[in-house]
């Protein structure tokens, strides 16, 4: 089982391991079965590579982001002249939505859209916690529930923790051990095996 570093993109074993391999492979009949020594498609290497970044990019910056209680309270300000609004809860929706002033919130208000009922559900907690004049971006919504974000990334220079999405979240960090290690142990299984210029004869059928 020698190793052999100096080509690592083309073999990691030595001459007399590759040797070895060979002769097995070309010893074993597998039951008639043959199996030639092709390399890995390289469309399927650019689509794996593509794969991992589209996934780390398009989560930016947090996996599994849930809307800040902050970002529907231009929503709920509306509220009232909304449901004066005749139609249904849809139309009344749409006009919270058109009447709603822009704002770094818009983006995140499209991401996470809401309905009349939703809003309804969350509009005592939100007023309540503005009249506590807490941080509504440190407050998050889950289902009919407004309450406290889990954040604990970082640190205030009070000493406070900051109860925000943090600029690198910790499962940034095991995705990049996890994705780095499954290419590793798949380059270093690849590489064991000959090199794919070296093909096995099947005993010349």
């Amino acid at each position: 089982m020698a190793w052999r570093f100096d080509k690592p993109l083309v073999t990691l074993c030595d001459d007399e391991q590759n040797k070895k391999a060979m002769q097995v492979w070309e010893g074993e009949s597998l039951g008639g079965l043959t199996e030639d020594n092709n390399r890995l498609p390289q469309p399927v290497v650019w689509l794996l590579a593509l794969t991992i970044v589209t996934a780390f990019l398009i989560t930016a910056p947090l996996w599994g982001q849930r809307p800040q209680a902050a970002i529907y309270k231009d929503y709920i300000a509306l509220m009232d002249k909304a449901e004066q609004v005749q139609g249904d809860d849809a139309q009344k929706m749409d006009f919270i939505v058109k009447n709603a002033p822009d704002s770094k919130y818009k983006g995140l208000q499209e991401r996470h859209p809401v309905t009349m009922d939703d809003l309804r559900m969350i509009k005592n907690q939100v007023v309540e916690l503005e009249k506590a004049k807490v941080d509504l971006e440190e407050y998050t919504v889950v289902g009919d529930k407004v309450v406290l974000a889990n954040f604990e990334g970082e640190v205030g220079p009070d000493g406070k923790k900051i109860r925000k999405q943090p600029s690198w979240d910790p499962g940034y960090t095991i995705d990049v051990f996890y994705v780095a290690y499954f290419c590793i142990a798949v380059m270093i299984v690849i590489k064991r095996l000959p090199h794919f210029s070296i093909q096995p004869t099947h005993f010349k059928h």
